[in-house]
C-alpha cells in the first residue's frame, strides 16, 4: 500500500498539471492545437469479450485455473533477481520433462516455431546440409526454413506412414547432413514416431538429429538423453497447459560444440544462442546481461505448468494419456468411424486423427459442433488436409468425461448433419 503522504503529495501534482499544453509568447498564451485525427475506435471503448470453448483440438488446450492464475500475478522486471529465480525453476522442469542433463536448457520467448528456427538457425552454416523427414505439416516447415537459408534435403513419406531405420541411414550416407529433422508428435496426422535408433546413426554419420516433440510432450514417452536426441524442444500450449507464447529447448554437449564453434553468426540476432545462454544463466558467467525482454507472465505460467508435470510424474502422465485415448479410439469405433492411424503403436496419444466419414462435408461437421456443443474440433493440416478430423485431449483436458463429451458431439453431428447421396 502506497503511504497517506505521498498519495497527497500526488494528488497535489496532478491537479497542477494544465490539462491542455500551452506555451507563452509576447502576444499571449497558444493552446497547443491537437495532432490527433483519428478518433478512439468504438470496439476499444467496449469491454473485452471472449467466448468459452472446449478446446478439444490440437491446441491450444484450455488452461487449468492454477496454471491461470499463475499467469495472473503482479509481473516484476526481467532482470530481477527473483525472475532469474524462476528462470531456473523453468530450466530445471524443462530437465525433468525432457530427461536431459544438459546445461544447454531454457525457454524460447515465442511459439515452438521459435524454438524450431532457434535450432536451425544456430547449427547450420552457409554451405551446409539438412535432411528433412516429411511426414506432415512440421516437416514440411522445416524444410521451407532451410530452404529460405538456401538448402533442403528431403525424404518424403505418406502423411500416415513413420520412416524406416534404413531409408534414414541411406540418405545420411548420401547426403552427409550436419543436422536431421524429425517429428516425434506429427500433429497433423496423427502420429507418434519411434525415436530409438535414429540418433545412434545420425551420430555414425557425424549428423545432429533435432526432434520436434511440441504435440508429443507429456503425452507419449520420449527420453532425450537415453534416445541420444541432440536438439529436443516443444511448446506450452498443449501437453503442458500453459498459453501459447513459449518454447523450451534443450541442446546437447554435441550440439553445442557445433553452435559455438561457428564460423559464421547466425542469421537472426533475437534467436542467437550465444546471447540466449547468457540471458538464461547457461554460459558459467557471473553476470546476466540484457538481450530481449522475456514474456513474464509467460514464464510465471509455464513454470506453474512444469510443476503440475513434475507433481503428477512423467510416466503416470504418458500412461493416463494413453488410457484416455485409447477409451476415445474405442468410441469412434463403436460410431463406425475409422482411424486415420492404423498401426495402433503409432497414434499419438494426444492427438487423434479420424478419417473423414464418407459422404459428410467435414467443415459442416466441425461448424455444427461448434454451434451447437462449443467444442472445437479441427481438420487436417498441411497435407492431411481434407483427409482427416482432427480431436485433442492433452494434459487438463485428458479425460474420460471430455473423451465422452467429444463422442456425444460427433454422434450428433453425424446425425443432423447432411450426408450426399454420392
Amino acid at each position: 500500500m502506497m503511504p497517506r503522504s505521498v498519495l497527497s503529495r500526488c494528488a497535489r501534482l496532478t491537479q497542477q498539471v494544465p490539462l491542455e499544453s500551452a506555451r507563452s509568447t509576447k502576444h499571449g498564451v497558444h493552446r497547443g492545437m491537437s495532432s490527433v485525427t483519428i478518433p478512439p475506435p468504438a470496439c476499444m471503448l467496449r469491454p473485452l469479450e471472449a467466448p468459452f470453448r472446449y478446446l478439444f483440438g490440437p491446441g491450444p488446450s484450455n488452461v487449468p485455473p492454477r496454471i491461470l492464475a499463475a499467469g495472473g500475478r503482479p509481473i516484476i522486471g526481467h532482470m530481477h533477481s527473483e525472475m532469474f529465480g524462476i528462470m531456473n525453476d523453468i530450466k530445471k522442469g524443462i530437465q525433468y520433462a525432457f530427461q536431459t542433463s544438459n546445461n544447454m536448457t531454457l525457454a524460447m520467448s515465442g511459439s515452438g516455431h521459435t524454438a524450431m528456427e532457434c535450432a536451425v538457425f544456430n547449427i547450420v552454416e552457409p554451405g551446409e546440409s539438412v535432411l528433412v523427414a516429411i511426414n506432415g505439416i512440421w516437416g514440411e516447415r522445416v524444410a521451407e526454413i532451410a530452404e529460405r537459408m538456401g538448402m533442403k534435403l528431403i525424404i518424403k513419406i505418406k502423411p500416415a506412414h513413420s520412416f524406416v531405420i534404413l531409408h534414414i541411414l541411406q540418405a545420411l550416407a548420401k547426403h552427409k547432413p550436419v543436422l536431421f529433422f524429425l517429428a516425434h508428435g506429427e500433429s497433423s496426422s496423427g502420429l507418434v514416431h519411434p525415436v530409438d535408433g535414429v540418433g545412434d546413426i545420425c551420430h555414425k554419420y557425424n549428423c545432429l538429429l533435432l526432434v520436434d516433440s511440441v504435440a508429443s510432450l507429456g503425452a507419449a514417452p520420449l527420453l532425450m538423453d537415453q534416445q541420444n536426441i541432440d536438439i529436443l524442444y516443444t511448446g506450452s500450449q498443449k501437453a503442458l497447459n500453459a498459453p501459447p507464447g513459449t518454447a523450451p529447448i534443450s541442446f546437447s554437449e554435441r550440439a553445442c560444440h557445433k553452435m559455438f564453434n561457428r564460423k559464421t553468426k547466425p542469421v537472426s540476432y533475437l534467436l542467437d544462442m550465444t546471447h540466449l545462454s547468457n540471458y538464461w544463466g547457461n554460459d558459467g558467467k557471473p553476470e546476466r546481461k540484457y538481450h530481449h525482454t522475456g514474456p513474464v507472465s509467460g514464464f510465471f505460467a509455464l513454470r506453474e505448468s512444469l510443476a503440475i508435470l513434475a507433481e503428477m510424474g512423467l510416466e503416470n502422465s504418458w500412461s493416463h494419456h494413453t488410457e484416455v485415448a485409447e477409451y476415445l479410439w474405442k468410441g469412434l469405433e463403436d460410431l463406425g468411424l475409422k482411424l486415420f492411424i492404423k498401426d495402433k503403436d503409432l497414434r499419438l496419444p494426444s492427438v487423434t486423427t479420424i478419417a473423414i466419414p464418407e459422404g459428410y462435408d467435414w467443415k459442416e461437421l466441425l461448424a455444427y459442433i461448434m454451434k451447437h456443443h462449443q467444442i472445437e474440433f479441427t481438420g487436417g493440416l498441411g497435407p492431411s488436409v481434407g483427409m482427416v478430423l482432427r480431436i485433442g485431449l492433452m494434459g487438463y483436458n485428458c479425460n474420460k468425461a471430455n473423451a465422452a463429451m467429444a463422442l456425444a458431439a460427433l454422434e450428433d453431428a453425424l446425425k443432423q448433419c447432411r450426408k450426399s447421396k454420392a
